[in-house]
């Protein structure tokens, strides 16, 4: 599960830490666009020696080029996380996004309410923290299967 809470035992403090799945990491991106690379070579490799591969060859990079682009892209778009932290009176979510901006909202833990859109949201089983005038996204990022488990125990945790 890309989260994970913390607790220190005796500790009245709870710290959940949400961010994306990752599937593909650096070395496995780099793996990819070297394999690709070498796959698109292949076809072009009875062409050597003619004028045809310099008019195929910027297309070929092109295309390398678009795949690594898009890799990197997708990349930065992950970097993101939240952070809840729960302690006996309060709650407080700080969402950083991949630009490098931080949201942060507060609430007392007696105030709010944990909702689960089942299909109203614009994902399925969208998870709410409600409060303060605010209602919020958590783990919008996360899989359907997670966000349930993410609801469950956010319930659980609210109650401790």
């Amino acid at each position: 599960m890309p989260y994970q809470w913390t607790s220190e035992p005796g500790d009245r403090l709870q710290t959940l830490k949400l961010w994306p799945h990752n599937s593909l990491p650096p070395r496995g991106m780099a793996a990819f666009v070297l394999a690709t690379f070498t796959l698109i070579l292949i076809p072009a490799l009875p062409l050597l020696g003619s004028p045809i591969l310099w008019g195929l060859l910027p297309f070929l990079l092109g295309a390398v080029w678009a795949i690594y682009h898009a890799l990197r892209r997708n990349h930065r778009a992950r970097q993101i996380t939240e952070v809840l932290t729960l302690d006996d009176e309060a709650a407080h979510l700080v969402r950083q996004e991949p630009s490098g901006t931080v949201k942060e909202w507060d609430c007392k833990r007696y105030w709010t309410t944990i909702t689960k859109y089942e299909k109203d949201g614009p994902v399925p089983h969208y998870v709410t923290l409600k409060g303060m005038g605010r209602e919020v996204e958590i783990g919008a990022f996360l899989s359907e299967d997670e966000r349930v488990s993410l609801y469950d125990e956010l319930q659980i945790a609210w109650r401790r």
